[in-house]
């Protein structure tokens, strides 16, 4: 049997795969949990500094800093960040270590949609902290038209 043209025409659009615009908070968490390896999350040692309220969404300033010696002993190994509104959950893993010096990182993310943000902390202990800031965005990014 030989394809017809409009069935030629038509295959691709049958591979067309639809997936939400925004991760739901339940990836977020599944994110998070495969982070910390399903470690519990403990409020604190963390600060998120990011805007409130943010007028465009293309390119936002976050600052995470971690409450600690940042000693051979007692150091921050990794920090990361995660949204449930942007495409996907997991934004920026950073590896740390004691030669590090402090435990702080800034950089520029895109935010798709008004949304939550989460810095999430992993110590050399074993221990994860974190801290949310719900960020509420004027101009969305991340959207492809």
């Amino acid at each position: 049997m030989n394809p017809t043209r409009r069935a030629l025409l038509l295959a691709p659009a049958a591979l067309v795969v639809l997936r939400p615009a925004h991760a739901t908070p339940l990836q977020m968490e599944v994110a998070i949990a495969a982070f910390t390896g399903g470690a519990p999350l403990r409020d604190g040692r963390v600060t998120l500094e990011i805007a409130a309220l943010v007028e465009n969404g293309n390119t936002v300033p976050v600052s995470v800093s971690v409450d600690s010696p940042m000693s051979a002993a007692d150091h921050v190994q990794a920090i990361a960040l995660f949204t449930a509104g942007n495409p996907q959950p997991p934004v920026a893993v950073f590896q740390l270590g004691p030669r590090s010096g402090r435990a702080r990182v800034d950089t520029r993310m895109r935010l798709a949609t008004s949304q939550t943000v989460v810095a999430v902390a992993r110590l050399s202990d074993g221990s994860h902290w974190r801290r949310a800031v719900e960020v509420i965005v004027t101009l969305a990014a991340c959207v492809e038209s």
